[in-house]
């Protein structure tokens, strides 16, 4: 595959605390890829060494098919980064920021950024400290578009973003980029900006990546079952896949990973009143996914079938199950 981000076993430490731990991460040319955790899970730390900005201790990055130490400068320009927060000169005006912005870039397109700017309704003499958060945003935006980049790193976009601009966002981001086969890879913590608009995820938990795959697969894999018997519940027994086991009032609400035959024989086997399975959001598959006893999380494996060609038997490989 033609990958526009790979990663050998990249680590970081920091005061002696592990939190990037062996990441190999593949994202193919043209991806949307969200990539989520819960604070401290290394997400920004990854974002930050695969821009150059923070050192690795172990492993290696290819940007655009490059190491990065030794990236090309013409291969630097084809890359943007997109700082949580928007950081930007507030002293000058959106037009002064465009200007200083392409001097960088000999091949800019600023006429692409004054579409995008015109999109967005920002009158370029406008001063950036007087702009609202969403508007900083916007304008963060199209200065990342400037040199017309194949690869946007954009760290937490929407962080601090009101509804409607949020969503406004991200929908002319995919519109701008995608139609001209870029990649994008962002971090999110709200995870229905990340359902609407990522092909693919992945999730970190304490610095491991141990999701990776198609969002739907994702979300098709992690299931609650609620085991409802009317009495006092009966223990669940261990099982493969079992992330969680909740006793509220007379059932237990289980949440595995890969529900299946021998999940389902083991579950029938306590002799339930009734037994309902219920389909979870990109959200609620993260949240129960998550908080799940961390000793026994199981891995997904990168999907099996879109490696392979084939169809996986359960739709996503799952390996080191409980």
């Amino acid at each position: 595959m033609d990958e526009a981000i790979r990663t050998e076993r990249l680590t970081k430490y920091y005061g002696g605390r592990k939190v990037v731990d062996h990441l190999n991460l593949r994202i193919t040319r043209g991806t949307v890829y969200g990539l989520l955790g819960r604070n401290g899970a290394g997400k920004s730390t990854t974002l930050k060494m695969l821009t150059g900005m923070v050192r690795p201790d172990y492993g290696h990055i290819e940007l655009l098919g490059e190491g990065i130490e030794t990236l090309a400068p013409s291969t630097r320009a084809r890359i943007a980064y997109l700082a949580e927060g928007h950081p930007l000169s507030t002293g000058m005006t959106i037009r002064q920021a465009l200007t200083f912005t392409c001097s960088f870039y000999p091949n800019a397109d600023r006429q692409l950024v004054e579409q995008i700017l015109d999109h967005f309704a920002l009158p370029p003499k406008a001063k950036i400290g007087r702009l609202s958060k969403g508007q900083r945003a916007q304008v963060s935006l199209a200065l990342a578009l400037a040199p017309d980049p194949e690869l946007l790193i954009l760290d937490d976009p929407t962080l601090g973003l009101d509804t409607n601009v949020r969503r406004d966002f991200l929908e002319s981001m995919i519109q701008i980029i995608q139609r001209r086969g870029r990649t994008i890879l962002f971090s999110s913590h709200v995870l229905g900006d990340v359902e609407r608009v990522a092909d693919r995820v992945g999730v970190m938990i304490d610095g491991v990546l141990r999701v990776d795959c198609p969002a739907e697969h994702f979300k098709a894999s992690v299931r609650k079952v609620i085991v409802e018997f009317g009495g006092e519940p009966p223990t669940m027994p261990a099982c493969p896949g079992l992330l969680s086991d909740w006793r509220v009032g007379t059932r237990r609400e289980l949440v595995f990973v890969g529900y299946g035959p021998r999940q389902r024989a083991a579950v029938e086997a306590l002799s339930p009143r009734r037994v309902e399975i219920v389909e979870l959001n990109l959200e609620d598959a993260f949240i129960e996914y998550t908080r799940g006893p961390r000793r026994s999380l199981p891995i997904f494996s990168q999907y099996q079938g879109e490696l392979q060609g084939g169809q996986a038997d359960e739709g996503i490989g799952v390996e080191g199950a409980a």
